[in-house]
């Protein structure tokens, strides 16, 4: 199973980005209203300047109060971000972002973002895979 099937069962490739000159309490209305868990920083809706996680706001939320909130996300965001394609293994990106403790990854096709994966996303499609395997061999088993 790949990347590109991942975003396939999604449906909806929009992904909500915001401007690196947007606020910490800017970013939280977002997540909040679109029921998601981070957003990407970028410029252009293209380039990836940084992740923004509901994580990253409360942890420093947690560190500085409230005050902080009036912040750019760059004071927070993650820079150094990794990113798959589309037609990596979602496999091999679950163990990815399971050992480096990230639960959302950019999909780049060359320098422009094509969408946006979270690992219950692939958690999920992987479930589906397994299901499907197993009621094939139970029905091989059963001579169906």
């Amino acid at each position: 199973m790949t990347i590109s099937k991942v975003l396939k069962s999604k449906g909806e490739m929009d992904v909500i980005t915001v401007s690196p000159g947007a606020s910490l309490a800017e970013v939280a209305e977002i997540l909040s209203a679109n029921k998601i868990g981070a957003v990407v920083v970028s410029p252009d809706g293209k380039a990836v300047a940084g992740i923004l996680s509901e994580r990253d706001i409360v942890r420093e939320i947690g560190k500085r109060g409230p005050s902080c909130l009036t912040d750019p996300v760059t004071e927070v965001m993650t820079s150094k971000v990794t990113t798959c394609t589309a037609q990596d293994s979602a496999i091999e990106i679950m163990q990815m972002m399971t050992s480096g403790r990230f639960r959302h990854m950019p999909v780049m096709e060359g320098d422009d973002m094509v969408g946006f994966i979270s690992i219950g996303d692939v958690v999920k499609m992987r479930l589906a895979e397994l299901s499907m395997e197993k009621e094939a061999l139970e029905g091989m088993i059963m001579g169906h």
